[in-house]
């Protein structure tokens, strides 16, 4: 048995003519029955948990929705696994937040559609039958939270949207596929690694800035933000390197003892911090200023909001 948790998105979305554009139409009773290939697939119930677009989801109702499939993990009809539909945009947080704080035994499937029902091409059917196959194969077990996506499986710590439109919208700019889905079979690549330590914050209260640098960046926006926040996280130029004019809107932040984390603008590889001019990433280290680590600034924003929430150290694991 798998649980089928919808929440919205694209993929319970149809055009709406009258709106002048897709809203959300569809509920699980109503998506199910477009997909005739997903009883073949498990035994399944189907819970309607919202029918929400992914920006409108804000901390509380991540959390909320955290709190849910920790219910449905622990109660007394666990199911062999749960597969959450969601929308596109915010997949990326809450699927490092599952696979950050949750028991990793019993899996989570995250994902959803680039095309409505409304479409020709409607990408849904596959990527909900794809993730109900993943979260009911005996390979997934110990892998927590997965994002399944166009044929891939990705680990939940690494997914991310790299695509605004097209069909195949996700990848691990850090890694790699942990597997993928090919007719009715689900091939693993290696074995399941190691996995970071579960952190269990009591919930996601910390509010953490996300700061992008420009060029000539004097630190007026993280001098707004500060009051406000209790970290930020710094979208820094290449591998970690920023103008040296808001360095010193940056000392104020670390003065307040307020974490403030280095990540990069590239899609890929991470910040090295290898460069000691005023404003260099390996100058920002040596002031207590905290590498990203391989995480997209969406990540790097979710992991300090856990780590602060939780009174641990980012990254710690």
């Amino acid at each position: 048995m798998i649980h089928l948790l919808f929440t919205g998105g694209t993929i319970s979305m149809r055009r709406d003519e009258a709106a002048g554009g897709n809203v959300p139409v569809l509920d699980g009773e109503a998506l199910v029955r477009l997909v005739p290939g997903l009883p073949a697939v498990s035994p399944f119930r189907i819970e309607d948990w919202g029918r929400y677009p992914a920006c409108h989801l804000g901390p509380s109702d991540l959390w909320r929705l955290r709190e849910r499939v920790r219910e449905i993990q622990t109660g007394p009809d666990r199911p062999k696994g749960i597969v959450i539909t969601h929308g596109t945009d915010t997949i990326e947080e809450t699927a490092y937040l599952l696979a950050r704080t949750l028991d990793p035994e019993i899996a989570v499937t995250i994902t959803g559609a680039m095309r409505t029902s409304s479409d020709a091409d409607w990408d849904g059917p596959r990527n909900l039958t794809d993730a109900a196959r993943v979260a009911a194969d005996q390979g997934s077990n110990g892998r927590g939270a997965m994002v399944v996506f166009a044929g891939k499986v990705l680990a939940g710590l690494e997914a991310a949207k790299t695509h605004a439109t097209f069909p195949d919208a996700f990848e691990a700019p850090q890694a790699e596929p942990i597997g993928r889905v090919e007719g009715n079979q689900v091939l693993w690549n290696g074995d399941r690694g190691a996995s970071a330590n579960v952190v269990r914050p009591p919930g996601l209260a910390a509010r953490v800035a996300l700061v992008s640098m420009v060029i000539g960046d004097q630190g007026e926006l993280l001098d707004c933000a500060r009051p406000n926040h209790d970290g930020v996280v710094i979208v820094a130029f290449g591998s970690g390197n920023l103008p040296p004019g808001a360095l010193p809107a940056i000392r104020r932040w670390l003065a307040e003892k307020k974490p403030v984390v280095l990540a990069t603008r590239c899609l890929y590889d991470k910040v090295t911090p290898v460069y000691a001019f005023p404003g260099g990433g390996a100058t920002l280290v040596k002031e207590g200023v905290i590498p990203a680590g391989p995480r997209t600034p969406a990540q790097a924003r979710m992991e300090l909001a856990i780590a602060i929430s939780a009174g641990v150290t980012y990254g710690k694991s």
